[in-house]
């Protein structure tokens, strides 16, 4: 069976008239107000005043009705990028899209990580970030390009899921992040007042610190620093680490 990308729809139906596109956007937004637990075919077809059967003529099973909504919030973090943009920019911007879909859409976070989605949205914001980060490490970076994809991509997926996890505590728990640290304020107080974590003590010293927005900005900056540093691209060795001897020594 062809994978749900290349399939065609059905044609020639004319009762209740519906598509995948619809499927899709009925689908998110039921998963957009009850999860993805709370996301059925039964459901999804009633939105649509259709039979459940009937979706199994567009969609054959759950997985593909998700690989479609995955590919849906891919799409709408690519109509938020520039194909103009130099490349440091593009790389920021696939950052903030991604975060502001999935905070938007908190379910994506359970679709991502893991094997690649290969939706034609999801191919279309993979491209652009290995286009970025290939303009960036330049000819002579080109054996470094998979790591870095791996490593935007990861701490991209991680930083995202992390922040939708924060959220859903505090509405189920009822305790936002600022009284979970008064909560715990005095016994961290303690354990640092034993000299055991001088480094974290330091990290700690200013405060709970920037707000998210900002701190997701200058976490992304160091990122792309990093991976796009000048300095060792022709070696995976840390600066000052002396490689192995070459041939010619």
């Amino acid at each position: 069976m062809n994978l749900i990308w290349e399939r065609p729809e059905p044609r020639g139906r004319t009762a209740a008239p519906t598509d995948r596109g619809r499927i899709v956007a009925a689908s998110a937004a039921l998963a957009d107000a009850e999860g993805l637990a709370g996301l059925s075919m039964r459901k999804v077809a009633a939105e649509l005043s259709v039979s459940p059967m009937r979706l199994y003529g567009y969609v054959a099973t759950k997985d593909e009705l998700l690989d479609l909504m995955a590919d849906f919030v891919y799409g709408e973090i690519a109509a938020a990028l520039d194909d103009r943009a130099g490349w440091e920019e593009a790389l920021r911007a696939i950052a903030v899209a991604t975060r502001d879909r999935a905070l938007r859409h908190e379910w994506f976070v359970e679709l991502i990580g893991g094997r690649p989605h290969l939706g034609p949205n999801a191919l279309t914001v993979m491209e652009a970030t290995a286009a970025a980060l290939a303009r960036a490490l330049g000819p002579e970076g080109g054996d470094r390009l998979m790591a870095a994809l791996g490593v935007f991509n990861a701490y991209l997926i991680g930083t995202v899921r992390n922040e939708v996890t924060e959220r859903r505590l505090d509405r189920v728990g009822g305790t936002d992040e600022k009284r979970w640290r008064e909560s715990v304020g005095d016994y961290l107080g303690r354990q640092l007042a034993t000299g055991r974590f001088p480094t974290m003590e330091r990290v700690l010293a200013d405060g709970p610190g920037a707000e998210t927005d900002e701190t997701f900005a200058a976490e992304v900056g160091i990122i792309i620093r990093g991976l796009t540093a000048p300095g060792e691209r022709r070696g995976l060795t840390a600066p000052g680490e002396r490689r192995g001897p070459t041939r010619a020594e």
